[in-house]
């Protein structure tokens, strides 16, 4: 189906939705303040620590969602809200419905990801996986869909900001590389599951009246 919204307000729409989307995240780092610490069984815990993500914790499951908008302080949401931006934007543009399928699936994968393989007893919440999802699914999209302006978004994207793929590696203490590599398998399975179909050839028609060649033509 052709996404026949016209450009400008598609971008317009995109660029909303990313600045709707770091705001919130700025509204709830500035609820918790800055470096918020998780203790047990601490009834004043902190928003992260409530929503973030504990292994393996069957009643914390659907904390894999709120996880993705909760931040650690301002550093780390810092480090998360421009690629956010520019990723979610880029992502955008294709539509918002289809955008906000890609984020689910990337949020689902990456969040089910760390729940099942983090270390018992921590705590993991953040973009990142978003992040590495969308960058991942940019990256692949065109070639997915055979679209080359989408391929050249995907080829810059990369040229760009390749060096985040060293986030897939255990290399930093205290980070979830676990989120960074299932956002990105999050991402790339998105583009294939959510690529647009083709757009249907319409056949050609004969006048009304012209039934078979026209004189002088073989049948």
């Amino acid at each position: 189906m052709v996404n026949r919204t016209p450009r400008g307000r598609r971008a317009v729409q995109a660029g909303a939705l990313m600045l709707g989307w770091l705001v919130l995240m700025w509204v709830l780092t500035a609820l918790d303040g800055d470096n918020p610490r998780c203790f047990p069984g601490d009834p004043d815990a902190p928003l992260v620590c409530d929503l973030g993500i504990e292994p393996r914790q069957t009643g914390e499951l659907l904390d894999i969602y709120p996880a993705a908008f909760m931040h650690f302080g301002y550093d780390h949401l810092i480090a998360n809200s421009v690629p956010l931006l520019i990723f979610g934007f880029l992502a955008a543009l294709r539509g918002i419905a289809r955008f906000l399928g890609v984020c689910f699936v990337i949020i689902t994968v990456s969040g089910l990801g760390v729940w099942l393989f983090s270390s018992s007893g921590s705590i993991t919440a953040g973009a990142s996986g978003v992040v590495f999802g969308l960058f991942g699914y940019l990256l692949v999209r065109g070639f997915v869909e055979r679209d080359a302006v989408d391929i050249t978004v995907g080829i810059t994207v990369f040229l760009l900001y390749g060096s985040l793929l060293w986030g897939v590696l255990p290399t930093q203490t205290g980070v979830s590389w676990l989120g960074h590599l299932f956002g990105l398998a999050g991402g790339v399975l998105a583009a294939f599951w959510l690529r647009r179909g083709e757009t249907p050839r319409r056949r050609p028609r004969r006048a009304p009246g012209l039934s078979g060649p026209p004189p002088g033509h073989p049948g």
